[in-house]
């Protein structure tokens, strides 16, 4: 046994247990000068406050290591806490234990998808100013870390040595003029061709950066339209429904604005501000659904909740027709084409009526939707092209309809109705006496997930429809009902509530109503068809649901459920066409 002690093994093993012996000696307790807490755990682990950081020098109650007191831990919580022993040697050992270097260095968290939140990245009108900018200063870098190089001569070639052997000897040189004077040209590659008594040379430049950039960033900047913030005119509109369905302002091609106010319908003149009431339903007790003023003319449409359709010139205020049974729900969205007026109602059907006829039974009638159709628009301004008919519905779907050569009632056997949504919803009965519905539109996109309110056809590209999404999807799409196919897409992150195109310049206005964003109820300016976003208005506290265009296309108003109607300089002026100046042969106008 001697041996084992006496050898290696046996020393170690005694150390060890000196060393265990030594640990587990229980430690004086320490108490705190100020809570009079006392501290007697001998655990070494670190912990997540500032108690784990070392102290250096002396502490005023002779505390080796002091235990911070946290406000937010409990005075059971303080007891149990561990005191941390550090010592300290002729050497400074970096320890981790004393912060957390994601908190310290602000790390961004990494990995899985991350929640949508209030401060997602969308579209603002800056970032056209930030595109530009950014293409400036990338170019001026790429000019500044690498520059082009500039030509060299190229260098003389020495000839190469005469083989030994050779019948050729050495030729000698001929005679010729030690000095030459010759005029610099740029044919001699020896003439330097910088011209130093220039004074735009660099030699001479006191700017850090080259000639290029400097005319770079002295060239001038494509100025961004300026819109003006603020509305002009304000208007209150009592019993303005705030309805996402319902479509209650309309502004007509001789610059009268008509709105729908509960049961009446009132008619502001633009020129003279001047207000009229054409109707009032109270008697019937019936409320305004939808207006709707005819291309080109005085005659304005109306609906109603109980579905009926009224017609009204709006110079004598006088009730031109009515269709009592016009559809068996209320009508939100109708839609003109010359002489033709469409009508979609919550009964899921759209109504096509020839107004010059006196029957009371529509020409055609369509059924492509499975709820409650609420937008309704023609392509054109009523002319040639005025062919196809677009309509949303609450089913999230967009039809596109062609009209062309449809069979009228009597003249011709309609087509059947079958459906081509592939759901398994009923149809609508068809009352006795009346034609089948046509349920094959043209065009159906599905892409929407929510109701689809906003339709605007594009006025400088034929076949080029935008379409907005409701509350749950925020999206404006653009097809090409040419071919049937989506051109693109912009996440507005706001309920899209209306479009329209403007007709002095390639820009889209569409007004939005919830947001998942900071920005609410706002009235945005694109510009197409990249998309950038020309100015954004605010100034409703409600969602903004109404949205029309003046006839000359400057001024755009806006209504909301705050019961206002604001009136906006959205656009610029229409440019004159050369073919609409006077004309330089034109003798009339210079006669005397």
């Amino acid at each position: 046994m001697s041996g084992l002690k006496n050898s290696p093994f046996g020393k170690r093993l005694r150390a060890s247990h000196r060393d265990a012996e030594d640990d587990s000696s229980p430690k004086k307790s320490t108490v705190n000068p100020i809570f009079g807490v006392g501290t007697a755990s001998s655990s070494s682990t670190p912990g997540l406050d500032s108690s784990s950081r070392p102290t250096t020098g002396d502490s005023t109650g002779g505390l080796d290591s002091p235990v911070d007191f946290q406000p937010n831990v409990g005075m059971s919580s303080a007891l149990s806490m561990p005191r941390i022993v550090k010592e300290y040697g002729d050497r400074f050992v970096p320890s981790k234990d004393a912060g957390d270097l994601r908190t310290s260095y602000h790390l961004m968290e990494e990995g899985g998808p991350s929640t949508p939140s209030k401060n997602r990245i969308i579209p603002s009108e800056s970032d056209a100013l930030k595109e530009q900018a950014n293409s400036i200063f990338n170019s001026i870098l790429h000019t500044e870390v690498t520059p082009p190089s500039p030509r060299r001569p190229v260098s003389p070639t020495r000839p190469a040595p005469i083989a030994s052997g050779s019948g050729v000897p050495p030729s000698t040189p001929t005679r010729r003029r030690l000095f030459a004077y010759n005029s610099p040209s740029r044919s001699n590659p020896g003439t330097p061709t910088r011209r130093l008594d220039t004074p735009t040379d660099e030699a001479y430049s006191m700017s850090p950066v080259r000639a290029e950039s400097r005319q770079l960033l002295e060239s001038p900047r494509r100025q961004l339209r300026s819109v003006c913030k603020t509305p002009y005119r304000v208007l209150d509109a009592p019993e303005l429904a705030d309805d996402f369905y319902l479509n209650l302002v309309d502004w007509s091609s001789t610059n009268v604005l008509g709105v729908g106010l509960g049961s009446c319908v009132y008619l502001w003149t633009a020129h003279n501000a001047a207000v009229s009431k054409l109707c009032d339903l109270a008697p019937s007790n019936d409320t305004i659904s939808s207006v709707s003023w005819v291309q080109k003319g005085t005659t304005l449409a109306v609906g109603t909740l109980a579905g009926r359709l009224h017609i009204y010139d709006a110079n004598t205020l006088q009730l031109q027709r009515t269709y009592h049974q016009a559809h068996s729900q209320r009508i939100g969205a109708l839609a003109w084409n010359t002489h033709v007026l469409s009508s979609g109602s919550r009964d899921r059907m759209v109504h096509h009526r020839d107004v010059r006829e006196a029957s009371m039974r529509p020409f055609r009638r369509c059924s492509g939707h499975r709820q409650e159709v609420c937008g309704l628009k023609w392509s054109g301004d009523g002319g040639t092209q005025s062919a196809m008919l677009a309509s949303g519905g609450n089913d999230n779907k967009v039809c596109i309809w062609d009209l062309r050569g449809s069979p009228r009632s009597g003249h011709g056997t309609p087509s059947a109705g079958t459906s081509s949504s592939g759901s398994g919803a009923p149809a609508p009965t068809v009352p006795a006496g009346e034609d089948p519905p046509n349920d094959v539109p043209l065009y159906k996109f599905h892409e929407h997930t929510a109701a689809v309110k906003a339709l605007a056809w594009d006025p400088h590209v034929s076949g080029i429809l935008a379409t907005g999404g409701g509350t749950q999807d925020k999206h404006i799409r653009f097809w090409n009902v040419l071919n049937g196919t989506m051109l693109q897409e912009l996440d507005t992150g706001s309920q899209v509530c209306n479009l329209i195109w403007s007709i002095t310049s390639h820009e889209l206005v569409s007004t939005h109503g919830f947001s998942s964003t900071t920005a609410q109820n706002q009235i945005c300016i694109w510009k197409y068809p990249k998309l950038n976003m020309v100015a954004s208005l605010t100034g409703h506290t409600n969602r903004v649901l109404y949205l029309a265009m003046s006839p000359e296309g400057e001024t755009i108003v806006t209504g909301a459920g705050d019961e206002t109607l604001r009136f906006w300089n959205a656009f610029p002026k229409r440019e004159t066409h050369e073919r609409e100046r006077e004309s330089a042969l034109d003798y009339g106008r210079l006669i005397r």
